[in-house]
């Protein structure tokens, strides 16, 4: 007979179960019960007809405990009515199902000092059938057996490989537990091959298989993720030390070309300090010199700003000198006596764009005075 597997409950402890996931649930469950008593009444008949008297205490222990999943499957049946259910009943029905099994005057101490829902219960008479079949030679997933050995001594060498890249320090302990993983499949394979159950070795080796490649995964990213770290500061570094070097040519080329200039002070990358070797200083350190890249920025755009202002300013004295000659006022004294004013101010160095920002709209204003006939 084909082992069968627990089926899966509805809903959660404290949570109302729905009618329809209930339906399903019920009705594989009392499969499972009839398949499971029959599983256990054929491993007795085994055990007896083998006179196998060291594994009566293992049936007894399923036995019981598949009479206490019995139990409350009946439970669960009375309080379903065939469908009859309010809301009260779906919460009891939550109950009977997530609450603590009632496992009664077992006959094992081990069941009866148990606190296990009904899932639980059905997951645990699985396990322990599964060991009866191992111990029984009679398990039906032999070749699954053999599969799990076979993955296992690829994963190992996979491991091996991961372990080989591991630093100079840390290499020899990892090979040190890649050969004792590799030594414990060997030994599996060996009791396997005599006839041993390995059911209940498997499992915790491939766990422990599974931590350590785990392990040596996330080592290699978090060290990679260092490196990286470590390769961005470098080269943000750089980059804001060359950029530092830009705004301080372009601070001075403002303060000689305008007055008043804007008054910002470049910031000093080197006032940061030598670059750190532990990732959380390496990160700390990227958060200074994200703060000092925006402090550069808010620089450049002002004192880019303020050079952008003079030369708009001398574009517009141009304009106006242009758009004068098309009107025929290019002569006219006062006109020219503003604009000419303004160019003069604008070549000086520093320009004086307090005054600028007065004369060019003055001129402006006497060309649109002309232009509307204040010359007649």
């Amino acid at each position: 007979m084909s082992p069968v597997t627990a089926p899966t409950a509805p809903g959660r402890l404290n949570e109302p179960v729905q009618p329809q996931a209930m339906v399903g649930y019920l009705g594989e469950l009392d499969a499972w019960v009839a398949a499971r008593r029959s599983e256990l009444a054929a491993l007795d008949a085994e055990i007896l007809a083998r006179k196998l008297s060291a594994l009566t205490a293992d049936l007894q222990l399923s036995l019981a405990l598949w009479q206490a999943v019995k139990s409350r499957y009946e439970l669960l049946l009375v309080t379903w009515d065939s469908g009859r259910v309010g809301p009260a009943e779906c919460a009891r029905l939550s109950s009977l199902i997530w609450g603590r099994l009632d496992t009664g005057p077992a006959p094992s101490a081990q069941l009866a000092g148990m606190a296990v829902s009904l899932p639980e219960a059905c997951r645990l008479s699985d396990a322990l059938v599964a060991q009866l079949r191992q111990k029984l030679n009679l398990d039906p997933n032999a070749e699954q057996l053999a599969r799990r050995l076979r993955d296992l001594r690829a994963q190992v060498e996979r491991i091996r490989d991961q372990a080989a890249t591991e630093p100079p320090a840390a290499r020899p302990a990892a090979m040190a537990q890649v050969a004792g993983l590799a030594a414990r499949v060997t030994e599996l394979e060996g009791k396997r091959e005599r006839g041993g159950d390995i059911g209940g070795l498997l499992g915790p080796l491939e766990i422990d298989a599974a931590r350590f490649e785990r392990d040596l995964i996330v080592g290699g990213a978090r060290r990679r993720e260092n490196r990286d770290a470590l390769a961005r500061a470098r080269e943000l570094t750089d980059d804001l030390t060359a950029r530092e070097q830009a705004l301080r040519q372009l601070v001075a080329n403002t303060v000689a070309a305008v007055s008043p200039a804007p008054k910002y002070a470049v910031p000093d990358v080197a006032a940061l300090g030598p670059l750190p070797n532990t990732r959380q200083a390496i990160d700390a350190y990227l958060g200074k010199l994200s703060q000092v890249s925006r402090a550069m920025q808010v620089v450049q755009d002002a004192y880019s700003g303020a050079l952008a202002e003079r030369d708009a300013q001398v574009g517009l004295v141009s304009a106006l000198r242009a758009k004068a000659a098309a009107l025929g006022f290019g002569a006219d004294d006062d006109f020219t006596a503003l604009v000419d004013r303004a160019d003069a101010l604008l070549q000086r160095r520093p320009a004086p764009m307090a005054v600028v920002r007065q004369l060019v709209p003055a001129a402006q204003a006497m060309l649109d005075w002309l232009a509307e006939g204040g010359a007649r």
